[in-house]
């Protein structure tokens, strides 16, 4: 029923105000906006399945996995998959790679997302949880993207819907649907609770300090001692080689449509065309006069008699001949006599007027004025007027002469932002019309076809892992590695029909189209290409062990008896806390506070990519539990808590409904079942 039409929730009359048309103007004119904001606001819930009660969920003719009385289905999977891909787009603008959610991984999560809500939906039907018309009409009324001044507006809310073309009863429908199934782990999280003694000693963990001094043993220090012949090379390709396959990768033609392609042999610029520029757009280089001006204002009412304006203006000549006898009082006179009331407090000041922005009448009599000088009475916009000049500034800027190379750069810059138009229009149709060459383009366009190898679905391959014009080694990488280029270069039309790839627009001043030369199927590189590599790594395990070895051989000296003074080459003390590391690795920070306190100082050592640090401990203090940095620790832990009841009773709920993968499921998560 659609409730919202009863008198409980309507606004009273008169109670929208004014602003009421222009609000509902902005929904209607701006109706992609008001659906992304209610999907984002008011529709959280439905990111995965849609707007629908979950008394709609019924099982398919293919289902997935079924759930105690009701199923995942086919259709259900690819519904939740298709909306999140869309919304992922949407929010990155053309970003998003859908290669990060197309793998085993993504689509199992998303499908144990859905199994989640079945059981949810399954539990909430089988215990008959419901929601009142009051609460439901509660839960609406409260949000505030349906409120005006506070209140919720049907109006508003009639308008929204409207926009995102749903009908009101389907969306009341779905909001009780999901206040229902809040009713299922709400309460779980909302009782949970953290016991004190439990926040208290976290507290004491994450705030106790230790006193550390570091001695690094860099792997580069170490790196001009080490040797790798061929035959070290060799064997660590043979033990390794599985760990060097390359993915499928595609070798490219392109051409680039930027600014600098269409800046490119642009024909001189004529010494009368640089001139006509800049006097058509003197403005942007010239100043005009312009003049710091007071006012007192004697109003003549619309409509006044000619008795009423003689007295306005005998009124005016009075305080212009008292200003006359005393000019230096003139802010005083304003704030006493002025009637624009605007300006009156501030002794009547107007500020900077630039010349040809007021009427002409009042133009020539106030820049006629020098600074100090004070205007006789002057018949103007709201009554008669005099003027005091309190500052002025003659024309001033740039000369042609001293501007000609700023006018020139900006001129040719409007020529190469034409032709790069031009360029862009005649680009899109050349590539439409050939298909499955860039020459035709090229030719026609002076654009240069480039080449790049190493483009990956996930990357742009390194240059060592390539055997020549590497795209992460050239001047496009960014270009050749953003998501949209290598989209398009992997689409089946382009890898493997050999179509181009069609124009990408990059930005709004640079293109691109591709042709795949050649796809190069995923392989493992021969040991000559990998060479180089290999031993970089060799030379850098080596190097590392080398580092590890003398720190170890340091720590075992320390050890056997450590002094009270810091032995050389040991940095600078500074006191960590778990809370607050001062910038240390995590696994300097863990080594510090796993050392025994008991006996101090106290060395650890700790392997890295880097080399080897050695720590010493020197001071251990215990934690307070008065930290300001700890003041949301309590309720960051009852929300962890929270979640961590409701994973627990929604596995049982799963065990008690008795989830059943299905064959299907697996063909699913796999990718090997398509709808």
């Amino acid at each position: 029923m659609k409730f919202f039409t009863q008198p409980l929730l309507r606004a009273p009359a008169g109670a929208a105000g004014a602003g009421e048309p222009s609000m509902f103007d902005f929904i209607r004119t701006h109706q992609r906006l008001m659906q992304f904001l209610l999907l984002i606001l008011i529709l959280p819930s439905f990111a995965l399945i849609g707007i629908s009660g979950y008394t709609n969920y019924v099982s398919g003719d293919h289902d997935l996995v079924k759930v105690g009385s009701g199923a995942v289905t086919q259709q259900m999977f690819d519904q939740a998959r298709s909306n999140q891909l869309r919304q992922l787009q949407s929010s990155s603008q053309g970003g998003f790679d859908p290669a990060v959610l197309d793998n085993p991984q993504a689509r199992a999560e998303l499908l144990d997302s859905l199994i989640n809500r079945q059981a949810l939906i399954d539990t909430a039907r089988a215990e008959h949880f419901s929601v009142s018309d009051t609460a439901l009409r509660q839960s609406i009324a409260a949000l505030p993207q349906l409120q005006e001044n506070g209140r919720f507006s049907p109006e508003l809310y009639n308008r929204t819907l409207a926009a995102m073309g749903l009908d009101t009863h389907d969306f009341e429908e779905s909001q009780r649907a999901e206040l229902a199934l809040g009713r299922v782990l709400g309460p779980v999280a909302r009782s949970a609770a953290v016991p004190a003694t439990v926040v208290q000693r976290l507290e004491t963990i994450l705030t106790e300090q230790r006193t550390v001094r570091l001695k690094a043993f860099p792997a580069t220090d170490y790196e001009k001692d080490i040797s790798v012949s061929d035959d070290d090379i060799k064997a660590w390709y043979d033990q390794n080689k599985q760990s060097l396959e390359l993915p499928q990768q595609a070798i490219v033609q392109y051409l680039l449509l930027n600014e600098a392609a269409a800046m490119k042999d642009l024909p001189e610029v004529s010494e009368d065309e640089l001139r006509k520029y800049y006097d058509q757009n003197k403005s942007r280089y010239v100043r005009p006069p312009r003049v710091n001006v007071s006012h007192i204002q004697i109003d003549v009412p619309a409509g006044a008699t000619g008795e009423q304006r003689k007295t306005a203006h005998d009124e005016a000549v009075k305080i212009a001949s008292q200003l006359k006898a005393n000019p230096d009082t003139f802010a005083e006179v304003a704030r006493e006599k002025s009637q624009d009331a605007g300006t009156a407090k501030d002794g009547g000041k107007l500020g900077w007027i630039t010349q040809g922005t007021w009427p002409a009448a009042l133009e020539d009599a106030v820049f006629s004025l020098k600074k100090g000088a004070i205007s006789g009475v002057i018949d103007g916009p709201g009554g008669f007027h005099i003027f005091r000049v309190n500052d002025t500034q003659p024309e001033h800027g740039e000369t042609f002469e001293e501007a000609r190379a700023k006018v020139e750069t900006e001129v040719r810059r409007q020529l190469g932002s034409d032709r790069f138009a031009e360029m862009a229009s005649k680009l899109t149709d050349l590539v439409y019309e050939n298909p499955d060459s860039l020459e035709p383009a090229s030719q026609a366009l002076g654009l240069p076809i480039k080449t790049a190898a190493g483009i990956a679905r996930d990357r742009l391959l390194a240059s060592d892992e390539v055997k020549a014009d590497a795209a992460s080694s050239s001047a496009d990488a960014s270009l050749l590695g953003d998501v949209r280029v290598r989209r398009a270069v992997f689409a089946n039309e382009a890898l493997v029909e050999k179509q181009n790839t069609g124009v990408i627009e990059l930005s709004p001043d640079t293109m691109i189209v591709l042709h795949v030369k050649e796809a190069v199927p995923a392989h493992i590189p021969e040991l000559a290409q990998v060479s180089d590599h290999i031993r970089g790594v060799l030379e850098g395990q080596r190097a590392r062990d080398a580092a590890a070895e003398a720190g170890k051989k340091l720590l075992a000296e320390l050890s056997k008896s450590p002094s009270v003074t810091a032995p050389e080459g040991f940095g600078d003390a500074q006191s960590i806390s778990r809370i607050d590391p001062r910038g240390l690795p995590k696994q300097l920070t863990d080594a510090a506070f796993a050392a025994p306190t008991d006996h101090l100082p106290q060395y650890v050592g700790v392997e890295g990519p880097q080399g080897y640090v050695l720590v010493r401990v020197e001071d251990a203090k215990a934690g307070t539990t008065d930290s300001p940095a700890l003041a949301t620790l309590p309720q960051q832990l009852a929300a962890a808590w929270g979640k961590a009841e409701e994973d627990a009773v929604l596995k049982a709920l799963r065990t008690q409904l008795g989830v059943k993968m299905l064959p299907e499921a697996q063909e699913v998560i796999q990718g090997e079942k398509k709808s």
